[in-house]
């Protein structure tokens, strides 16, 4: 797919990942809506980069479809998503609390899927489309004290894996692109730091480039960086040897 005269959402774009892949579309020519919780931010950015803005909460069941409405009222089309949004969680499943739980499914798991229902009416109607799902190198290796995190982004993962099959020869793509430590506020909200020296946080613009790559490839599936892909490889091969390796190294 060509960017340029397309028109695309992205969740989750007041900041980080997602503020960086609304500009990264909009620099290819994309029209982008930008959906997140800060007014302010998404007002700056739709003026910054040409496009417009829905504050909307992902845990809402409605968002997907006031997108999706707004997307078509405003700029007449919609042909991408790019759903983004999500939150982390570190510590142990005793010590969270239910409310907790329900944000992550929710935000994570739930939205997506949503978004992904309600644009599918316009995209199979028009033949073209593609969606992209931020999903976590943690979807593979399935981190201990990030286990409900694990798990959304893990089922992320399997969503994808049938709707591409789903809609094959209809003109729309399912791409996932699973990133690793990323320099963002993800990790000043995820109730713990990131402290280690290795891997090193990667720029939010290098991820925003493997989803405008997704796009316009048709890639079903991005690492970033690259190299992790090797992590989830060996656990799905050799699951002793990798949990043996994990429990020492991290």
């Amino acid at each position: 797919m060509r960017l340029a005269g397309k028109v695309a959402i992205v969740t989750g774009a007041s900041h980080g990942i997602g503020r960086a892949t609304a500009q990264a579309l909009a620099a290819r020519g994309a029209t982008v809506v930008v959906a997140g919780l800060d007014d302010d931010a998404l007002a700056a950015l739709a003026d910054e980069i040409g496009g417009s803005w829905l504050g909307v909460d992902v845990r809402d069941p409605s968002h997907a479809d006031q997108l999706v409405k707004h997307a078509s009222a405003t700029h007449g089309r919609l042909d991408v998503v790019v759903a983004n949004a999500g939150i982390g969680h570190a510590g142990d499943v005793a010590d969270m609390t239910a409310e907790r739980v329900c944000d992550l499914v929710d935000i994570n798991l739930r939205a997506p899927l949503l978004l992904a229902r309600a644009a599918l009416a316009p995209m199979l109607a028009q033949r073209s489309g593609a969606l992209v799902f931020i999903s976590s190198i943690a979807a593979g290796v399935l981190v201990p004290r990030e286990s409900v995190y694990s798990a959304t982004k893990a089922a992320v993962e399997a969503f994808a894996e049938p709707l591409r099959e789903e809609l094959r020869g209809t003109g729309v793509t399912v791409s996932t692109v699973a990133p690793g430590v990323v320099d963002t506020r993800f990790f000043d909200d995820r109730g713990e730091p990131y402290e280690r020296r290795f891997p090193r946080p990667v720029a939010p613009e290098v991820i925003a480039t493997a989803v405008a790559r997704s796009i316009e490839d048709g890639r079903r599936h991005t690492v970033v960086p690259r190299w992790l892909g090797v992590a989830p490889r060996v656990r799905a091969v050799a699951p002793r040897v990798y949990r043996t390796l994990a429990r020492r190294f991290g």
